[in-house]
């Protein structure tokens, strides 16, 4: 006696509908497992390797990997977080005390940073995420830069100013109806050069490539590579990055800032 081919119920399951079954099973699957992961991190029955537990402290210490970005976030945004970290770079810096000097001036959780990897001439006033930022962008982008472009270390950064209550590209002053800069806030820095180890100055007048990072690089101009790298590093470690081809006001320095919107320019 012959089966009928009906009587198999997997073939009476329509196909539609065993796509559906299996997409229900796959959403599910996806669902616990991030769900069981972080049940199991919470009880400790899971343990993580901090260097991929994104929950984890920012090691300032550690080469940067894909989640250092998220883990700078987060150490910004924290204020006990980000002077934990701060306090593990090894920079020499007073803690400053909060203050509003004028409406929309003034900072809060900030130092005067006496003393980096690098001469900084007159001490900075920035906020805890800048100061941050800061020394990542020096130690990860700045420094590996100047090594690979001229086999040697930055030793100081020229800078233009961090804390000073002003608005965007306007100068000193208030003016009606325009926005704050971050460095009302002493969340900004503008760097105007380097010194490498040799006493060779670069400037970001002088060396920025006015025709663009292909010519730089057919030239070989080393210093104007040098300045590419560290401004293209800098994207990674704060939030808002300006250099010369954002406007003339940029022409001579990088305005590095965090907080505000995302920009690299």
């Amino acid at each position: 006696m012959a089966l009928d081919p009906s009587d198999n119920p997997e073939e009476k399951l329509e196909p539609s509908g065993r796509k559906r079954w299996l997409g229900a099973a796959f959403v599910c699957a996806a669902l616990a497992a991030p769900l069981l992961a972080a049940w199991g991190v919470a009880t400790g029955r899971l343990v993580i390797p901090e260097r991929f537990n994104p929950w984890a402290p920012l090691d300032v210490a550690a080469a940067p990997d894909w989640l250092t970005g998220f883990k700078l976030s987060r150490a910004r945004n924290e204020p006990a977080r980000c002077l934990a970290a701060l306090a593990q770079t090894g920079m020499q810096y007073d803690l400053l005390p909060d203050r509003v000097t004028a409406p929309g001036c003034g900072f809060t959780n900030s130092v005067r940073l006496r003393s980096a990897g690098v001469r900084l001439g007159t001490a900075p006033s920035l906020s805890c995420p800048m100061a941050l930022s800061f020394f990542m962008w020096e130690r990860y982008a700045l420094q590996p830069a100047a090594i690979q472009h001229f086999d040697q270390p930055v030793v100081a950064i020229e800078h233009l100013g961090s804390y000073a209550c002003r608005n965007v590209n306007r100068g000193e002053g208030a003016v009606p109806g325009a926005s704050r800069s971050r460095h009302a806030t002493a969340d900004a820095l503008d760097v105007a050069g380097l010194t490498l180890a040799s006493g060779r100055r670069i400037t970001v007048l002088q060396a920025w490539p006015r025709s663009g990072a292909a010519d730089a690089a057919s030239t070989n101009d080393s210093a104007a590579l040098l300045l590419l790298d560290a401004h293209r590093g800098a994207c990674r470690f704060f939030n808002g990055v300006l250099g010369p081809d954002y406007n003339a006001a940029h022409s001579d320095h990088f305005h590095l800032e965090t907080g505000g919107y995302g920009v690299c320019r």
